[in-house]
C-alpha cells in the first residue's frame, strides 16, 4: 500500500509552493490508489501558531483536497502534530544516543563563529570541526551538571551517499563535505530534520515527496533511517517555482500566499489545474484539467527536472476559463463576496448564499438575485479574476453616470451629430414592447435602422453603449440595455442627450 503524506508548518500561511507539493502527493497516492496523510509539523514552537494551521487546513479544504489521517480526522498513526509527539521522539534520541550515533555539543555561537572564520581563511569546507566529538562520558556528565547548554550532534561518516529519485534518477552526495550537524536541541526536541524521518517511519510512509529545497536534506535523513535501523522510503524532489527572470518565487515579485490568489477572486479548479501543470505535462496538447483528469494521467515520468515557470497570464487565462464556464447562478454565489466586500452591496442579516434580493450601498435600492445575475452576466465572458467584475458593473448599481462628455462622441463625429444618434437609438427602444426587449431583439432591431439609413456602426452604437454604461470599455450596448431594462436604458440615453446639450 503506498503511502504518501504532506507535512506544512504553521509558521505563516499556506504558501502556494505548499499547494503545489500538496497536489502533487494526492494526485500519485490516488493515481496509485494509495493513502494520503496529513501531519503538522510545529517543531518550531516559538513561529507555529493555530491560526497558521487554521489557515492551512481551511485553504486546502476550499480548493477541494482531501486526505485520509490527519489531526482533523484521526488515523491509527495519530497523532499527527509533532508538538504532540515528544514522548516517541524521545525513544527514539535515546537509541541513538546509546549506539554513539549522537553526542553532546556544548560550543557556544562565538566558538562557532570562530570556527566558521576560520574555515572561510583556510579554504576549508563551512562544516563542524568536530571539537566536542570526542568528549569522553565523564566529560559530558560534569559539564551537563555544571549547567553548560548543549545540542545534540549526528556523526555524518566520511563517506558518499546516494539514493534513487523519481523525478531525479541516482542522487550522490559527499558525506565529507556535510559535517556532523544538529538534529536535537535536548534529548526530548528533536529538529525538523531528525523529526520527519521518525514520523515517516512510525506512520508507514512510503513515498516521501516534496520540493527540490529539501534535497539537501536528504543524504542526511537516509543516514539518519541508516542508525535507526528504518526502511528507506523513495524520494521524489519536485521543481522549484520561479518567477520569469527564473529566481525563486518570492513575495518581492509575486504574491506567494494562497489567501491573496484566493482574495483576488481565482477559482479553485483553475489554481488546481495550473499547480499541476507547474513542471509536469501530459504529454498531449490538453491544457485543462479537473482534478479527476489530473488523478488519472499523473505520473512522475513526465515531472520535469529544472525549475517551474509561474506564469501569471497563463493563470488568468485558466481562471478566466473556469468563469466562463460556471452556469450563471453559480458565477453569481462566486461573486456574491466580492460584492460585499468592495462595498457595492450591503450584507444580509440571513445566509447570503439564499437570499433572493439585495440592498445596493449606492441608492438603497432592492435588487432581485435574477437581476443580479443579468448584471453579472454581462462580463462572465470578460472577467479574468472575480474581483474585477464588481467594479466592471457598478454601472449597473447606481442612478448617475459619471463620465467625460467627449466619451460619447465617436471618432470625429460633432455635438449635434452624436445627439442625434442617441435620439436615434432612443426613438426605436421605444417602439420596441416590453416583451421584445432581448439582447437578440434590441441588437436585430436598430442594427436594421442602422442599415437602412446608410450609417456606420460605430457612429451609432458607440455613444449608445457610453450613455448606458459611462465607460470606455463595457459589453456591448445591447447586452447592457437588456440588462438595465427598457426604462432604465431610455433614462440613460436621455440624460446624456442632456449632458451634451448642457455641455459647453
Amino acid at each position: 500500500m503506498i503511502r504518501a503524506r504532506f507535512a506544512p508548518s504553521p509558521t505563516g500561511f499556506l504558501h502556494i509552493g505548499t499547494v503545489r507539493t500538496v497536489l502533487v502527493n494526492i494526485l500519485f497516492a490516488r493515481r496509485n490508489n494509495g493513502v494520503v496523510v496529513c501531519r503538522i509539523e510545529d517543531t518550531d514552537k516559538e513561529r507555529s501558531k493555530k491560526e497558521y494551521e487554521d489557515d492551512i487546513m481551511e485553504g486546502l479544504k476550499w480548493l477541494g483536497m482531501d486526505w485520509d489521517e490527519g489531526p482533523d480526522c484521526g488515523g491509527q498513526y495519530a497523532p499527527y502534530r509533532q508538538s504532540e509527539r515528544t514522548d516517541i521522539y524521545e525513544r527514539y534520541l535515546q537509541k541513538l544516543l546509546d549506539q554513539r550515533s549522537l553526542y553532546h555539543c556544548f560550543c557556544t555561537e562565538e566558538e562557532l563563529e570562530f570556527q566558521r572564520k576560520q574555515n572561510v581563511s583556510n579554504k576549508n569546507p563551512q562544516i563542524y570541526n568536530g571539537t566536542c566529538a570526542h568528549l569522553t562520558d565523564d566529560e559530558v556528565k560534569k559539564r551537563i551538571e555544571s549547567g553548560a547548554s548543549s545540542v545534540l550532534r549526528f556523526r555524518i561518516p566520511p563517506e558518499k551517499i546516494h539514493f534513487e529519485d523519481l523525478v531525479r534518477g541516482r542522487v550522490e552526495f559527499d558525506g565529507t563535505l556535510i559535517g556532523d550537524v544538529v538534529v536535537a536541541k535536548d534529548t526530548h526536541t528533536p529538529l525538523y530534520g531528525l523529526a520527519v524521518v521518525i514520523d515517516d517511519h512510525e506512520m508507514k510512509i512510503t513515498h516521501v515527496i516534496r520540493g527540490e529545497e529539501h534535497l539537501s536534506n536528504t543524504p542526511k535523513q537516509v543516514l539518519f533511517i541508516k542508525a535507526l535501523g528504518f526502511s528507506t522510503p523513495i524520494y521524489a524532489h519536485i521543481p522549484l517555482i520561479l518567477n520569469p527572470d527564473r529566481s525563486k518565487m518570492s513575495k518581492r515579485k509575486n504574491k506567494v500566499s494562497l489567501l491573496d490568489y484566493r482574495a483576488e477572486g481565482y477559482l479553485p479548479e483553475a489554481l488546481i489545474n495550473f499547480l499541476a501543470l507547474l513542471g509536469w505535462n501530459p504529454g498531449t496538447e490538453q491544457e485543462i484539467f479537473s482534478l479527476p483528469e489530473l488523478i488519472e494521467q499523473f505520473s512522475f515520468e513526465r515531472v520535469q527536472k529544472s525549475g517551474a515557470i509561474f506564469n501569471i497570464e497563463k493563470l488568468q487565462w485558466l481562471n478566466s476559463h473556469y468563469i466562463r464556464a460556471l452556469p450563471i447562478n453559480e458565477l453569481t454565489s462566486r461573486v456574491l463576496p466580492h460584492l460585499f466586500d468592495q462595498g457595492y452591496l450591503e450584507l444580509p442579516k440571513d445566509d447570503i448564499m439564499k437570499a433572493t434580493s439585495f440592498v445596493i450601498n449606492a441608492n438603497k435600492e432592492t435588487i432581485s438575485r435574477d437581476l443580479l445575475e443579468k448584471y453579472i452576466a454581462l462580463e462572465q465572458d470578460r472577467a479574468k479574476v472575480l474581483s474585477e467584475i464588481p467594479p466592471h458593473i457598478a454601472f449597473c448599481l447606481t442612478d448617475t453616470l459619471e463620465y467625460d462628455p467627449h466619451l460619447l462622441s465617436w471618432k470625429d463625429k460633432s455635438k449635434e451629430e452624436t445627439c442625434e444618434m442617441l435620439g436615434l437609438g432612443r426613438d426605436i427602444i421605444k417602439q420596441m414592447k416590453d416583451a421584445d426587449f432581448t439582447t437578440p431583439s434590441i441588437e436585430m432591431a436598430i442594427k436594421t435602422e442602422i442599415t437602412n439609413k446608410g450609417l456606420k456602426n460605430g457612429a451609432v452604437l458607440w455613444p449608445l453603449r457610453v450613455a448606458l454604461s459611462g465607460q470606455q470599455n463595457s459589453p456591448g450596448p445591447f447586452e447592457i440595455a437588456d440588462a438595465l431594462g427598457k426604462e432604465k436604458t431610455l433614462e440613460r440615453i436621455a440624460n446624456a442627450i442632456s449632458f451634451l446639450i448642457n455641455f459647453h
